[in-house]
């Protein structure tokens, strides 16, 4: 194994520390999945790798092939992840009251930033000649992973909750992946996940555990640090499910500060679903119990985040916070942000907007202030609720009079 960058991985509860190798997911010291560990590097090192420049020319998130936990000799399992745009958003600025940008990472190869993750986990089994890979999903991380399994040629094992999305579940089966739709929630296709994983040695990319997953999803931090030099927002804002995405975004802005890449950081506004809202409750300390999720952003419905106290370390570390939002002003954000800016979301990859119309509501953002909000996923994912958003098609008959009666003879 050659990552010499890679220092150790570190139990974020009991701070034991283990070799690159020495365990596959979790800290032994701990029962279940409690003992989530974070990848420490060597960023002497990195600097000595790194040698790309700044100029925002980024063609995918290999650019900081530097930065992410693969050994040397590895080949990228790819679909050119990463590399998504950063949108000036001057209409949605106005219907919001604040200064936004958009990062639409819902222009990733299988329509989701689970990519940057996903690349990164089935390079490793790939180099690690692991045959068969798994995970638990609502959806996305199943088409995500079905889809670099495919690149790659191994065999994919999906376990997904029996409600999940009719399209993000045909898109794993266009890929050729088994996906096995359990009765019942997450929480318990991701137990099931793990059960099998330890039965049958599958490689586990579930974010939750793999500590490498979120290594990947630095990425999106490292690309808006650079997207943005000079003009680094105030405000950066993530929907929140498990607790990666913010965490690995924070810790990827917060690397290019660390290395003097940007000047400054933003804090992180984390905005969860009210019937989803356990990492916002212990934010706050409302003292939430285990539930389960119900919320129409299935891609962040989680009653059980296994990756809380990551999350909470993002908040904290940047000085930011989090806010509840509600699946009527989720639809009603997919819906603003198509019509205003041309950006077709998912509800979870909306959910930002919404957050920031709280937030602004709340006082916790200021109109003077700037933000980015990260669209994580695809409209294209859930069209269901795409529908709802916005509406039927207007039925007409097929002649020009009809079309006259909408809009008079001058189709204004």
């Amino acid at each position: 194994m050659s990552m010499k960058h890679v220092k150790n991985l570190e139990c974020v509860q009991c701070g034991a520390t283990y070799a690159p190798g020495q365990v596959s997911y979790t800290c032994p010291n701990h029962s279940g999945v409690s003992g989530i560990l974070e990848v420490q590097y060597d960023y002497d090192r990195i600097r000595e790798r790194f040698d790309e420049p700044l100029d925002g020319d980024i063609r995918s998130q290999w650019k900081y092939r530097a930065f992410l936990p693969v050994d040397d000799d590895a080949t990228p399992v790819t679909l050119g992840e990463g590399g998504t745009e950063l949108y000036d958003a001057p209409r949605l600025s106005e219907q919001l009251g604040v200064e936004t940008r958009v990062k639409d990472d819902g222009r990733n190869p299988t329509g989701v930033l689970k990519d940057r993750a996903t690349s990164v986990s089935v390079t490793k089994a790939m180099h690690a000649s692991r045959g068969i890979v798994t995970c638990a999903s609502t959806g996305n991380a199943a088409a995500s992973l079905a889809g670099y399994a495919a690149r790659a040629g191994v065999d994919c094992r999906l376990f997904v909750p029996s409600d999940a999305p009719v399209g993000k579940l045909a898109q794993p089966l266009v890929y050729g992946a088994d996906v096995l739709a359990v009765d019942g929630s997450y929480d318990e296709a991701y137990d099931l996940s793990m059960e099998a994983t330890e039965e049958f040695g599958w490689y586990n990319r579930n974010a939750a555990i793999n500590p490498y997953q979120v290594e990947g999803k630095r990425t999106v931090g490292h690309e808006i640090a650079e997207q943005t030099r000079g003009d680094v927002p105030d405000w950066l804002v993530f929907s929140m499910g498990d607790g990666c995405t913010i965490h690995g975004a924070w810790k990827g802005f917060r690397e290019f500060r660390k290395m003097g890449f940007v000047e400054q950081v933003p804090k992180m506004l984390g905005v969860q679903a009210e019937g989803a809202a356990a990492i916002h409750d212990a934010f706050h300390e409302h003292g939430s119990a285990d539930e389960l999720a119900s919320t129409r952003a299935d891609s962040i419905a989680v009653g059980r985040p296994r990756n809380t106290v990551k999350a909470l370390r993002a908040l904290n570390e940047s000085s930011g916070s989090s806010v509840l939002v509600d699946d009527e002003e989720i639809l009603r954000a997919e819906k603003l942000l198509g019509s205003t800016e041309g950006i077709y979301a998912e509800p979870a990859g909306a959910a930002p907007v919404a957050g920031v119309r709280t937030a602004l509501r709340e006082g916790l953002i200021e109109e003077n202030e700037s933000v980015v909000v990260v669209v994580t996923g695809n409209g294209l994912k859930d069209t269901e609720s795409a529908m709802e958003a916005s509406g039927t098609a207007t039925e007409i008959a097929p002649n020009i009079e009809a079309v006259n009666e909408l809009y008079g003879t001058d189709g204004d």
